[in-house]
């Protein structure tokens, strides 16, 4: 069964349902870290040892990293990664 999940959003809202906001990804907060950094990705690729082109597809949405290279990117970035409980009701 394919479900249309705009659909599924428009019925919660207009059912009087608030859509849950979402904690951003943790590669995405890295994508945002790496943009406002003011290095360029080519200088991090070089300071890291990443490659520049696997640097680029993950800049770009298009791959993941390995969590060796989150990790030396979190390092170098001095990338703080914060843990946030479930939310109880």
């Amino acid at each position: 069964m394919v479900v249309d999940k705009s659909s599924v959003i428009r019925d919660n809202l207009s059912m009087g349902k608030k859509r849950k906001r979402r904690r951003p990804l943790v590669s995405d907060q890295i994508r945002t870290a790496i943009e406002t950094s003011g290095l360029s990705r080519y200088r991090i690729a070089l300071e890291t040892g990443i490659d520049d082109s696997a640097l680029a597809r993950f800049m770009s949405g298009e791959r993941g990293l390995s969590s060796k290279a989150l990790d030396t990117l979190g390092r170098f970035l001095d990338f703080e990664l914060v843990m946030h409980g479930p939310k109880r009701s």
